[in-house]
């Protein structure tokens, strides 16, 4: 890593633009293991200050048969689980979807620092897209939100996903009636 003030360092800002780029490519790739498994494509990775990552996670509700096993709090189990502590303070999550309420929550009781997301998501987004969790004042811990880090490609995916799951759909109502 190049030192703050050198002349071949980029201003603080640009640094921090592309460790979020990188760990959510580090999601992204959860995602393509979500998918892989048949199950919706999202990705969550849990880093510290550095860039180091200490926790990963991908939706698993299909193949755990559980309703809590999305990306986010697969990836926050995997984080405490490794750091011996159900608070993660300093940590940031890393998801290539919006949040929903209930992952909001964990991860507001788990004291991250910030969160960091792709793509919006217009049905159950807890960030700003259907509500705003993090914006409520008499919650007594507040976290950092940062949403549309590499929206494309995270949006991409699921999209694809969905398209293929229509596709697939229409092929077998068509077999049926021919």
């Amino acid at each position: 890593m190049v030192e703050p003030g050198s002349p071949t360092s980029a201003p603080v800002d640009t640094l921090a633009s592309e460790r979020d780029e990188q760990l959510m490519a580090l999601a992204l790739e959860q995602a393509r293991l979500a998918q892989d498994a048949g199950e919706v494509p999202v990705g969550a990775v849990v880093a510290d200050a550095e860039g180091y990552v200490v926790g990963t996670g991908y939706n698993r509700t299909i193949t755990d048969s559980d309703p809590t096993a999305h990306a986010e709090i697969v990836a926050l189990r995997d984080a405490a689980e490794r750091l011996g502590n159900y608070r993660l303070p300093g940590l940031s999550l890393y998801v290539t979807l919006e949040p929903c309420v209930m992952c909001m929550g964990a991860m507001l009781h788990a004291r991250l620092s910030r969160v960091v997301f792709g793509a919006t998501d217009p049905k159950t987004g807890a960030c700003g897209s259907v509500l705003d969790v993090g914006a409520v004042e008499k919650l007594n811990h507040h976290t950092a939100i940062h949403g549309g880090v590499m929206a494309e490609p995270c949006g991409d995916i699921l999209r694809g996903f969905f398209h293929e799951r229509r596709q697939a759909a229409i092929q077998r109502r068509k077999e049926i009636t021919e």
